[in-house]
């Protein structure tokens, strides 16, 4: 087989019919913070909002107006078929796309708007693609190879092309997200043959990291399970030709999880205002580690923004363990005493930290296990701090930031009935919110009755919102009204509220 002269092949590429050259910008505030420049490729910027379509283009403007006949088919989990879609579009030929189920919505219908025929089967990349090629072969249709051919890897390498170009200084590496391996293979096989002191780096998901299993395996090896958070590099098994050249032409690997990647779509968004999709948060979540790993100064890093294809519905999610990720907030479960004042006490020790969470209810008269959030200004180092403090008073606590269940199940758990209150009384409260702000509320509430529960949850806005139960005996409610009366706090008792009756009292 005649050796691919990737470089030649990249050069003389066609993907400027549909594809814009994308800007490298320096992410200010992010390089600041890392003190190294950290140069944000912005592939987001396409105009469908991702590489894939430099790849698509340029194989399908290879084919001949005979093997376009029937029209193309591809796999894809939503990126690389908007690209065949607009490929196909623009040569006025028939596209077939077949996505996995799982797919976000917004990918599906942007197909569909670029008059692609969306087939959606399977649970993973990998059932579209066996699904596509038995389509292809019954329809003889062309099938369009999202990574593992070298018309799709040349085109893609167009985007090292342009960085070399673009770039007004040194690089020290170029950090690229992994799927099949077609955007890394194409990029690191162009920056090696023009500047082979950069070193690039591929970044994948903790649990979807095939090419870096396949570099150790010595071949391409089939993953069991793939991670479908970063749905844009979810593939099961990398391509024959990505992995011969990223074991060529790869220096590294790197993969990150869930958290870090949720982080760095938080800090490309603090930069850019723009949200790119998880797989585009890949490649700053990787050169984050990288620097922490390596304690980089004044390094100059270049990473690749690729997508920014996601459902609306996913940034709750995002927004939930971002600070997680960037350690700037700290879960954690403690067991208080179960007295009137305790919980006053026990965000005494937290001190004046924002808290971001805060959920009790009450279970037996001895000992309260209350599950809260606290807002990190120092990261791991204040972390080990406030766990030290409480257990210096005396509080048993765990810490729950790296509890996969607990961030994601039992947070949204803590409640349910309570048998040993007679007299308790419910009422949701609002208070303006700042740093300080819930342990002033609890002070203002008074030492007189005990708070049987307890939710409270920082949702960003700038009120602070509780609901809590307070278990108050028959003679003391004028006592409690009046109080409640002479606080100030906008507040609206739920005794009666159906959600109470049927599922806390």
């Amino acid at each position: 087989m005649q050796e691919i002269n990737y470089p030649e092949r990249v050069e003389s590429a066609r993907v400027y019919d549909v594809a814009v050259e994308s800007p490298l910008e320096l992410a200010n505030n992010l390089s600041a913070r890392l003190g190294n420049r950290i140069w944000l490729k912005r592939e987001d910027l396409q105009p469908v909002f991702s590489f894939k379509l430099r790849g698509a283009y340029n194989k399908i403007a290879s084919l001949t107006e005979e093997q376009l006949s029937n029209g193309v088919i591809c796999s894809s989990a939503g990126n690389h078929a908007q690209g065949v879609a607009l490929a196909a579009q623009r040569r006025g030929v028939r596209a077939v796309i077949v996505m996995p189920i799982t797919t976000p919505s917004i990918k599906v219908d942007a197909v569909t708007a670029l008059g692609g025929e969306v087939v959606l089967h399977g649970d993973a990349y990998d059932d579209a693609y066996a699904h596509a090629r038995h389509l292809a072969s019954v329809e003889n249709l062309v099938f369009i190879h999202p990574f593992d051919d070298p018309d799709v890897i040349a085109g893609q390498g167009t985007i090292a092309l342009e960085i070399l170009r673009q770039a007004d200084e040194g690089i020290d590496a170029v950090f690229v997200p992994i799927g099949g391996g077609g955007l890394i293979a194409g990029i690191a096989a162009y920056i090696k043959s023009k500047r082979p002191d950069i070193r690039v780096i591929g970044v994948e998901p903790e649990d979807s990291a095939a090419m870096r299993d396949s570099i150790k395996a010595g071949a391409p090896i089939d993953l069991d399970h793939v991670g479908i958070f970063a749905d844009g590099v979810a593939v099961r098994r990398v391509g024959n030709e990505t992995f011969r050249l990223c074991q060529q032409y790869v220096d590294e690997f790197i993969t990150v999880d869930t958290d870090q990647i949720c982080a760095a779509i938080k800090d490309i968004f603090e930069d850019t205002r723009s949200i790119v999709e998880p797989a585009g948060g890949l490649a700053v979540a990787g050169a984050k580690k990288y620097i922490a790993e390596n304690d980089c100064h004044d390094c100059s890093f270049v990473t690749i923004n690729c997508g920014a294809n996601m459902n609306f519905d996913r940034l709750r999610h995002i927004a939930e363990r971002a600070d997680v990720g960037e350690q700037k907030e700290m879960l954690l479960a403690a067991e208080i005493p179960e007295e009137t004042g305790s919980f006053r006490r026990f965000c005494g020790i937290i001190g004046k930290r924002g808290i971001t969470e805060f959920n009790y209810r009450y279970s037996d008269a001895q000992n309260a296990h209350v599950f809260v959030g606290v807002q990190l200004r120092h990261g791991l180092s204040e972390r080990k701090q406030i766990l030290q403090l409480l257990s210096d008073a005396g509080y048993p606590v765990v810490d729950m930031s790296d509890n996969e269940m607990a961030k994601l199940h039992v947070r949204h758990m803590v409640g349910g009935r309570s048998q040993g209150i007679a007299n308790e009384r419910l009422f949701r409260f609002e208070f303006p919110e700042r740093p300080g702000a819930l342990i002033d509320f609890l002070e203002a509430i008074g030492r007189d009755w005990n708070i049987s529960l307890f939710h409270y949850r920082n949702h960003g806005s700038d009120w602070g919102r509780i609901l809590a139960g307070i278990d108050v005996p028959q003679d003391e409610t004028e006592q409690l009204e009046e109080h409640l009366a002479e606080l100030g706090y906008a507040h609206w008792e739920e005794s009666d509220n159906p959600a109470y009756m049927m599922f806390l009292s």
